[in-house]
């Protein structure tokens, strides 16, 4: 599967070169990077790897409100001095990710209109993507859910130099994010291959034909 036509803005030349010089940081399977309410001090961007963005409310009603993989930026709450993470951020697989403190990128953004330009657009695109994932999250079908949630898993696992990241993610993390039980992606699972959305050959591969199940 190919990405699509929708991919958010590269980094601008200037972030590529402060990111090389930074030493990543590496994050295990489920390891927490930081929690919603937690204090913003940093922002971070994704080297490997593939992120995910749960929100709890106050009731205790949870949803996933994004899924960022390799070259995507998060935690730019702290842009803004005082601001809490609105959400926690939690590594699907293991992960490098560069760190950026604060007092850089503000910096970064003064001393770089072209810069600041570019990080504004992107967060803007950013955040339309994870509105639609958040309105999925709420209006959709479980079946539905995890259908947009095997293609964006597709769109980064193409993306990535590394093992396969489809094959990382078991049907338990699966139902996690969707919001469901195990035994109901299995079964949609065994739905999807029935009808040539995807096929198993040591893991999970997502045909583009998928996406006929978000339409129905």
């Amino acid at each position: 599967m190919k990405p699509r036509g929708n991919m958010l803005p590269e980094p601008s030349n200037v972030f590529t070169t402060v990111l090389a010089a930074k030493r990543p940081v590496h994050y295990k399977s489920g390891e927490v990077i930081f929690s919603q309410g937690d204090r913003c001090s940093d922002i971070y961007h994704i080297l490997e790897g593939l992120v995910k963005l749960p929100f709890v409310s106050k009731r205790g009603k949870g949803a996933l409100l994004g899924i960022l993989g390799q070259g995507d930026f998060f935690g730019e709450a702290c842009v803004v001095e005082g601001g809490t993470h609105l959400t926690s951020a939690i590594a699907l697989v293991p992960s490098s990710i560069v760190i950026l403190k604060r007092k850089t990128m503000l910096r970064l953004l003064e001393e770089q209109p072209s810069l600041a330009s570019h990080f504004v657009n992107y967060l803007v695109a950013r955040n339309v993507r994870m509105g639609q994932d958040l309105i999925d999250h709420l209006v959709n079908s479980s079946e539905k859910r995890l259908a947009r949630i095997l293609l964006i898993l597709a769109r980064y696992d193409d993306e990535s130099k590394n093992p396969s990241i489809l094959k990382q993610i078991s049907q338990d993390t699966l139902a996690e994010m969707v919001g469901t039980t195990r035994s109901r992606v299995n079964f949609f699972m065994n739905n999807f291959r029935k009808q040539g959305l995807i096929h198993y050959n040591g893991g999970v591969k997502v045909h583009e034909s998928l996406r006929t199940i978000l339409r129905d």
